[in-house]
């Protein structure tokens, strides 16, 4: 029994090794959506926690912030002057980013956006639904 368990053990180690690996190479890709980087951010994350990390969510946010594509340098700094980066939660983060793109796409690529939300609304988009859940 504890051979198996000393297995397990230096298993979760090892996958905890490359999540972090994952974690702090993670970029936002150009061209890709707030809500998209944040999934992959928090998928990411939650495996994380899940192999006993803990991590807190101030890393997350910051490291959101350090991830983002060069178009949101400006939020960015914004963001970090505006707001405690101590207590912001990855939520007010998110709606804030959010809220800066929507801001900054054409009327054209909003309408994109836009049927790709209501396509993954009504099951027509490509993949499978994901629950919708904090961190």
């Amino acid at each position: 029994m504890k051979l198996k368990f000393q297995g397990s053990t230096q298993m979760k180690r090892a996958q905890l090794q490359a999540l972090r690996k994952d974690f702090e190479m993670l970029q936002m890709k150009e061209g890709e959506l707030v809500n998209s980087f944040f999934a992959r951010t928090l998928k990411i994350a939650k495996s994380m926690k899940t192999c006993g990390e803990n991590m807190q969510e101030s890393v997350i946010t910051t490291k959101s912030l350090r991830s983002m594509t060069a178009k949101f340098n400006y939020v960015v700094c914004s963001i970090e002057e505006s707001n405690n980066m101590d207590t912001m939660t990855i939520d007010e983060l998110q709606s804030s980013l959010l809220v800066h793109e929507q801001r900054m796409m054409s009327p054209a690529e909003e309408e994109q956006v836009m049927q790709i939300v209501a396509d993954e609304k009504s099951g027509k988009g490509r993949g499978r639904k994901r629950s919708k859940g904090s961190f």
